[in-house]
């Protein structure tokens, strides 16, 4: 649920904190201890409202949802959040490469 009196263009971030700590763990069916414990082992670090409370963004919930499924699977959690972010680091290296391939194969059609 978006935050209150969140201006409009907000609301279509993937970045904006919309999420309280309570409503992220029912959006992910998981507790607020999970959503400390990977914020702890730095897979994601939630903003923080000016009266210190966690917030989170979607992007951050999609993060948290992928541990969570290795967890359910038996990963331990400081396993799955290193699973998670070494996929992050793979799929940026996978897009740097598509991207200076085609910048490669743009200079080699213009000689």
């Amino acid at each position: 649920m978006p935050a209150e009196n969140a201006p409009v263009g907000n609301l279509d971030d993937d970045d904006y904190p919309a999420y309280t700590m309570g409503r992220a763990a029912d959006v992910l069916g998981t507790t607020p201890a999970f959503l400390r414990a990977i914020g702890e082992a730095e897979l994601i670090t939630p903003l923080r409202s000016e009266g210190g409370h966690r917030r989170y963004s979607r992007r951050q919930l999609r993060i948290a949802a992928r541990a969570r499924e290795l967890v359910d699977q038996g990963t331990p959690i400081e396993a799955a959040c290193r699973i998670v972010s070494l996929e992050d680091q793979l799929d940026d290296a996978l897009r740097v490469n598509r991207e200076m391939r085609r910048r490669l194969d743009e200079r080699g059609t213009d000689t």
